[in-house]
């Protein structure tokens, strides 16, 4: 019977999860001692008959997890228990050759990085997947003026699809940060009780550049029993800023989706409910969703900044939490994406509403520009600006339009004509860099997506 949210299939994806269950995580480390084996005997560490039978019993299927259990009961040890499944199924000959040179942390780590490559690659396409949406939602909505808003407040005008270009950029900046990070975290080790290769001697690191290169990993530089935890920390960091990033998405898209704002709504399918009381309702509850999760990704990175500080060359202090943090934080933030990518393209986007609220202000957003052409006229800024917020509070007060309350002031009218103020007013013309921004954003996008299929 599930317990936790993710076991019951509520979270992640069934790709994301296969990656982290008890079977393939026991086919990663058989993988893993196979590797070791074939480059110990190519080194002439252990004898080539006995690398060639572990190679295939770690690849026949005969070591089961059923029977790892079994043995794990008893020895409380579950790397002991995969490495004692092998003895029982191997020649006498072989037997004394199963793990040579390793400790159970070479097992652990490395295997930890074989999940970490294969869930990033699936992250890594998502992200990239996400921003494409992102960028081609800000090229659709260039020319839309809308409400820029800093503090809450009206503060001037953009396109609406600057928003999405923001967050696109921020994805592909993202997408860089995993890449250039890999040969950080997705390190092999395989030196042994305390990093130094002891039984392996001289040949202990050409031993870990052969397994590194055949499990497309990067040999650790420097270790002790395990791989420095700083490792860990940066990929609990990485997934805890991307899952910050969409939950900066969501909490946009849930606030322009407030009644009173009403500029855009999550996608809402037949027979959806969005209250048991209230039948009208349409509520955010994916954006809130991710929202929530975020909320865990970032509780991760302090467990793991914790696990950084060991005692002497290892303990054990770190070891029960990993086995919760790392699957955790892949398979949450592979949620967080799945749901993003289910919004964004099926957003709807209400272009009137959305023109509608630059008016709510009745011109006061418009401020910015009237400054700038005061100042533009010779009109000094300070005497520029405490003349627009009088006449902008004055305004407010008696429900005015501003334009018309700077046509009939006797110190800002002057300085206008009609003209001049109705081209002050048009929102399209205060787009200044944004377009081109947009582009920016969309072609550096194309160009990524377009790399990688080569």
């Amino acid at each position: 019977m599930a317990i936790l949210p993710i076991d019951s299939g509520r979270y992640g994806s069934k790709e994301i999860k296969k990656i982290f269950e008890e079977d393939e995580r026991l086919g990663y480390i058989l993988t893993f001692e196979a590797t070791v084996s074939k480059a110990q005997a190519k080194l002439r560490i252990i004898p080539v008959e006995a690398a060639d039978e572990i190679y295939s019993l770690c690849k026949s299927n005969k070591i089961q997890l059923e029977r790892v259990k079994e043995l794990e009961s008893i020895t409380d040890h579950d790397m002991g228990a995969i490495v004692e499944a092998l003895g029982e199924q191997c020649s006498s000959k072989s037997k004394p050759w199963i793990h040579f040179g390793l400790t159970s942390n070479d097992l652990i780590d490395t295997t930890t990085s074989m999940q970490l490559r294969d869930s990033f690659g699936i992250i890594e396409s998502k992200i990239l997947n996400l921003a494409l949406m992102l960028s081609d939602t800000a090229i659709k909505y260039k020319l839309c003026p809308a409400v820029g808003r800093t503090h809450g407040q009206h503060a001037s005008i953009l396109p609406f699809g600057l928003k999405f270009a923001v967050w696109a950029s921020e994805m592909t900046k993202h997408y860089e940060r995993i890449i250039e990070a890999r040969k950080r975290f997705l390190v092999c080790k395989t030196l042994g009780v305390v990093g130094t290769g002891s039984l392996m001697g001289s040949n202990a690191l050409k031993v870990q550049k052969i397994v590194s290169k055949s499990l497309n990993l990067f040999p650790v530089e420097a270790a002790t029993q395990l791989v420095p935890r700083e490792r860990y920390a940066e990929v609990q960091f990485i997934i805890a800023l991307v899952g910050s990033t969409l939950d900066k998405i969501a909490v946009e898209i849930r606030n322009l989706q407030r009644t009173e704002l009403g500029e855009l709504a999550e996608p809402f399918k037949e027979g959806q409910m969005g209250s048991s009381a209230v039948p009208v309702k349409r509520n955010p509850i994916k954006s809130e969703r991710v929202s929530s999760l975020s909320k865990i990704l970032k509780s991760l990175v302090n467990i793991s900044m914790d696990n950084i500080s060991l005692w002497h060359e290892r303990d054990l202090s770190n070891s029960a939490n990993e086995r919760f943090t790392i699957p955790m934080g892949i398979i949450l933030l592979d949620e967080m994406l799945n749901t993003m990518i289910k919004i964004i393209p099926k957003l709807n986007i209400f272009v009137d509403k959305i023109r509608s609220n630059i008016e709510v202000t009745k011109g006061q957003i418009y401020a910015e520009f009237v400054l700038e052409s005061l100042i533009s006229k010779g009109v000094p800024r300070m005497t520029a600006y405490r003349n627009i917020q009088r006449l902008a509070f004055s305004a407010f007060e008696k429900n005015q339009q501003f334009i018309d309350a700077i046509k009939t002031d006797d110190l800002l009218g002057k300085y206008f004509t009609n003209k001049e103020l109705k081209d002050l007013f048009t929102p399209e013309n205060h787009f200044a860099s944004s377009l081109q921004i947009i582009e920016n954003v969309h072609r550096n996008i194309l160009n990524i997506n377009n790399s990688q299929k080569h």
